[in-house]
């Protein structure tokens, strides 16, 4: 009897074992092999599959390679940013394959058939994200289905143009807190090379802790520079193999995500509970995403009389988390690309800054006025066409499915490669790879004749929900930016574009030189200069930053002239923003020295003011050169 009970045991330990074994042999070997044969017969050429790894050690090696030095702003940045994607396009045509292990990932270039797949969200799903991202991100992007209907339905009014609109102040005020900064920066240090990577980061956190939290802004903020790290710890998760259920050792990144997950959600769920208490009270509800989003849930559980209509807490928490990375991340790296493109095309600077002087003046932009910035809008278009925030969007069949001629296995992942596709030349023509925002003078439809060809932000139903909140933002960041400062490329500028959930600059930007503005042409400095030179024979010129001070607060000014090579650099903050206050024009020349010889004096000279005078013979030239310099002010 006990040798017969011993003899079960071990014929079930024995199938039990090779169940488990087959298990693994299949997902690790049969499984890819029989899709490997599936995809060539639909049509598509790679590798042939590797155990366990597939291409990953190839792809590992790629993206070492490109990331080991920067390269040229003329070379082709894709090469760069996706190696791998690069790669197998120059080997196996536009349908290639690729195993990240032992999951296939089929590239589609196709635009009708991306087309198909981003509007056919029941068909084609989001791909099941690595387990480590719920201690990041995860909200809306986990659900499919009715599911997915349903939570969009709830987030949709929190990002409606009017509620979008009571977040503008809010916009406004970070954007204003970082331009004071980087002018006091200035002024302190003299003339200096700018990262402005970090400070963009900081804004757009900043502007994504008030807009989502409003008066719990300070604990919103602490949440988000928690959510950073979190994200750099997942970061370098995905860059090795994922091992089912490595996530459960307690490794030193395991413990420190899983805190920071905690905290998150504690912090969360008190501010929620907070709020929902206050409404409860019949207090009103704060106009910020947070306020919109429980208020929206609120009235979806009345509306229909069932709580199971709305969100749980849990959702709610998720939703909020989802904040920061869609918020923070997609205008943190618009707003640096926009910077290093118009750093370097000083034209196009010129352009946008002369059409936000010519709507706003020096006044701070408003909301319905920046709908009318056409080319900024044109430029924030083509620096999204070029460095799109997401590189490539995925799908995944989840069975077996019809996608155009052919008819694909489940459990593929699909590849949209963003980039690829807004740097084909087949389809941007042969300067795709210069920066040319003419290209979206027009609607975006006629840039890209109506194909699915552009889509920083996604496509179809699951196209971003917060594209209008980042785009905003953005335009608002770059006018104030405009207004205030006139920058160029750093010599030390390293090109370094690299995808780390988005497209970041690998080695920051350091990028920016503030300079003087408005700086006068080769024409009216000659002009200046003979005028400041008659100004000091007749008595009617004051030397120096403190001389210049005092005769704008007097009232004696006529107008005042600063030398844009100025060392340190603070009269071209302190000067420019109180001669605003007077209402007196100001203009910049080239050189101290010059400007020195023109007052009278062997010295270099950083500012001088031309003083009024009533019975002035030079009352005219005087009134001349101010209309010529407001003009170039406008």
């Amino acid at each position: 009897m006990e040798t017969s009970y011993s003899w079960i045991i071990s014929v079930s330990s024995s199938s039990v074992l090779l169940f488990f074994v087959w298990r693994v042999l299949n997902w690790l070997w049969f499984r890819p092999k029989r899709l490997e044969k599936r995809l060539r017969e639909a049509g598509f050429r790679g590798n042939p599959y590797k155990f366990l790894y597939g291409d990953f050690k190839e792809i590992s090696t790629l993206y070492k390679q490109a990331h080991s030095k920067p390269i040229s702003l003329a070379d082709d940045v894709v090469s760069r940013v996706l190696p791998h994607l690069f790669g197998a396009v120059k080997k196996y045509g536009k349908t290639p394959y690729l195993w990240l292990g032992p999951k296939p990932s089929v590239l589609i270039m196709d635009p009708e058939l991306i087309k198909e797949i981003t509007q056919k969200i029941y068909v084609f799903q989001k791909p099941h994200l690595h387990p480590l991202f719920k201690y990041l991100v995860q909200g809306i992007l986990r659900f499919e289905g009715d599911r997915w209907a349903k939570q969009r339905k709830l987030l949709n009014p929190a990002f409606h143009m009017e509620k979008l609109k009571l977040m503008f102040p809010a916009f406004e005020k970070c954007s204003s807190e970082m331009l004071s900064k980087w002018e006091e920066l200035i002024s302190s240090k003299g003339s200096i090379e700018l990262d402005v990577w970090p400070n963009l980061q900081t804004l757009t956190s900043d502007a994504i802790s008030r807009t989502a939290f409003g008066s719990n802004y300070a604990e919103g903020r602490k949440i988000f520079e928690l959510q950073r790290e979190q994200g750099e710890h997942l970061s370098q998760a995905a860059r090795s193999v994922y091992v089912p259920g490595l996530r459960f050792l307690p490794t030193k990144r395991n413990r420190r995500m899983k805190q920071i997950a905690k905290e998150v959600d504690d912090s969360i769920r008190e501010i929620i509970n907070t709020r929902r208490k206050a409404i409860r009270a019949g207090e009103t509800c704060e106009d910020d995403l947070l306020g919109l989003l429980v208020q929206s849930n609120s009235q979806e559980i009345d509306n229909n009389k069932n709580k199971d209509f709305g969100m749980t807490i849990r959702e709610v928490i998720e939703e909020c988390k989802l904040f920061y990375f869609a918020g923070q991340e997609t205008t943190s790296v618009l707003l640096v690309w926009t910077m290093v493109l118009l750093g370097r095309h000083a034209e196009w600077q010129e352009r946008a800054r002369e059409e936000v002087l010519q709507h706003f003046g020096t006044n701070k932009p408003d909301f319905d006025g920046l709908n009318h910035l056409k080319i900024v809008n044109m430029i924030l278009h083509e620096v999204l066409r070029l460095y799109p925030p997401l590189a490539v969007i995925s799908r995944r069949t989840v069975e077996e499915t019809k996608l155009g001629n052919m008819t694909l296995p489940a459990g593929v992942q699909l590849t949209l490669p963003t980039m690829l596709l807004h740097h084909d030349p087949k389809i941007w023509g042969e300067d795709v790879k210069e920066f040319k925002p003419e290209r979206f003078a027009g609607w975006v439809s006629n840039a890209t004749k109506g194909q699915v060809v552009f889509f920083p932000f996604g496509w179809g139903p699951r196209i971003c929900i917060g594209q209008n909140f980042a785009m905003l933002e953005a335009k608002l960041a770059i006018a104030m930016i405009l207004q205030r400062f006139s920058f160029e490329l750093s010599p030390s500028y390293s090109h370094a574009p690299r995808a780390v959930i988005t497209l970041q600059p690998q080695y920051g930007a350091e990028a920016v030189n503030p300079k003087a503005y408005p700086l006068a042409d080769s024409q009216l400095t000659i002009t200046i200069l003979d005028l400041v030179q008659q100004a000091a024979n007749y008595k009617q010129l004051k030397k120096g930053a403190n001389e210049a001070t005092k005769t704008l607060n007097r009232g004696m000014s006529e107008f005042v002239v600063m030398a844009a090579d100025a060392e340190p650099l603070e009269i071209l903050l302190h000067l420019p923003l109180l001669a605003e206050d007077k209402n007196v024009p100001y203009v910049f020349v080239p050189s101290k020295q010059a400007l020195g010889r023109a007052c009278g004096v062997t010295r270099p000279v950083i500012a001088c003011s031309v003083t009024s005078n009533e019975g002035s013979q030079l009352k005219s030239q005087i009134q001349q050169l101010k209309d010529a310099i407001e003009k170039l002010m406008i």
